[in-house]
């Protein structure tokens, strides 16, 4: 494998755009610590059914801000729409301890998931881009590292704010608009269709237009990274967000089923920082196929209860390496089998489709909680999932050299005429 030099520009792409997707996973986390005291202070008079509603528009806020950014980002560049996705963001994630109503929180909550939605797909774009043309799902495995640092840093100050939860919104979004500042002066651009156009003269290429996506011969990628998408982050966000109820419906202790999400994530940080490189080497297609195969065994095995707190740990540890790696994995594809020209809109696409299981995934498993089968159902549920994944990733096709490389868009990533 070549080795890519990490020059000037590129640590900087690589520091910011990693930077910005630390807010996700702080804003999740922050949202997740704050509702406790906002239900127990009834703040504005909210209820269960209003966190609910809060916490939901939220992500459909950050789906439809996922699908709407790649559009966008192939026509005007990757510097400037995440610059201001990340600005709408920390002005919306700042005023929301000051809204007089529930529904006025919905709002805000919607408008900063848009900015929220937008930053992770573009950022990961640019990354791969900045990347050697064979490190591409490195690069977006290392980015998304941010993610769960982002979430331990808001855990950290929900411990140090407790019930002063407003200032964990505060901290955030002045984060986020510091983090403006220094990508307005310091982060270069990395694509854009005057770029896509210039590379594809050179090549003598020909155009690939978006409606191009959902035709041969990108109909069967795009589907096939649509559905794994929604798979990886169904089993991403039910996990995070029911695994402590789930092990203490098993009869595991409280405490207990509270390491064990930590242990789940700390797996995730080990299996992101290994899957891209053995992505890279061996290959997206059969890397992905095997860590949602992984994935699904080690979840089914998680249905049977197992007394050995050791042997738990380490279970939920090799699961956490593959669940959430899984999920990475397929955004570690778009770059190696899209042209330049769509491949920021081909990244938002696959990213807010994947965003309909982040809701799916807990409100599922939140539907077998309240039926109070979701141990062991609930795990069953999770590695047909993963199952589900291996599928939609066998049928994509396996991956020769970049789409962008082929002189006619009717020629498919393997190389072969349609």
């Amino acid at each position: 494998m070549q080795k890519q030099v990490m020059t000037p520009r590129r640590r900087w792409i690589v520091a910011l755009c990693w930077l910005t997707v630390v807010f996700e996973g702080y804003d999740i986390v922050a949202l997740g610590a704050a509702i406790p005291t906002l239900l127990d202070t009834r703040h504005v008079g909210i209820t269960a059914a209003g966190a609910t509603y809060v916490s939901t528009i939220s992500l459909v806020g950050v789906g439809i801000g996922a699908a709407l950014i790649g559009p966008l980002s192939d026509r005007w560049g990757r510097r400037v729409p995440l610059i201001l996705c990340v600005v709408v963001f920390s002005l919306f994630t700042l005023v929301l301890p000051l809204m007089p109503s529930v529904a006025l929180m919905g709002v805000v909550r919607f408008i900063a998931g848009l900015g929220l939605g937008g930053c992770m797909p573009v950022a990961i774009t640019a990354m791969q881009e900045a990347a050697s043309e064979n490190a591409k799902a490195n690069a977006s495995t290392i980015t998304m590292t941010g993610y769960h640092c982002g979430a331990v840093l808001a855990s950290v100050l929900a411990i140090i704010f407790r019930e002063h939860w407003g200032w964990l919104f505060y901290a955030g979004g002045a984060l986020g608009l510091a983090a403006a500042v220094v990508m307005w002066f310091r982060l270069p651009e990395t694509g854009s269709v005057h770029l896509a156009a210039k590379d594809s003269k050179e090549k003598g290429a020909a155009q690939v237009k978006l409606g191009d996506l959902l035709r041969p011969p990108y109909l069967r990628i795009t589907l096939g990274l649509w559905v794994a998408a929604f798979m990886g982050l169904m089993l991403v966000y039910g996990l995070n967000t029911w695994l402590p109820q789930i092990m203490r419906e098993a009869g595991y202790r409280v405490s207990a089923s509270l390491v064990l999400l930590l242990v789940l994530n700390v797996g995730a940080v080990i299996g992101l920082l290994i899957g891209g490189r053995v992505a890279d080497k061996r290959g997206p297609k059969g890397t992905t196929m095997a860590w949602f195969g992984a994935a699904a065994v080690l979840l089914a095995i998680l249905s049977i209860r197992i007394e050995s707190s050791l042997l738990l740990n380490a279970v939920v540890l090799v699961t956490g390496v593959f669940v959430f790696c899984a999920q990475v994995l397929v955004y570690g594809f778009v770059g190696y089998l899209y042209p330049r020209a769509v491949v920021g809109s081909a990244m938002g696409f696959v990213a807010g489709v994947g965003r309909l299981g982040a809701i799916v995934g807990p409100w599922l498993t939140g539907a077998l909680v309240t039926a109070g089968i979701a141990y062991p159902f609930g795990f069953y549920v999770f590695a047909l999932a993963a199952a589900l994944g291996v599928v939609a990733v066998a049928v994509i096709p396996r991956p020769g050299r970049p789409v962008a490389d082929t002189a006619d868009p009717r020629v498919s990533p393997d190389g072969q005429a349609v």
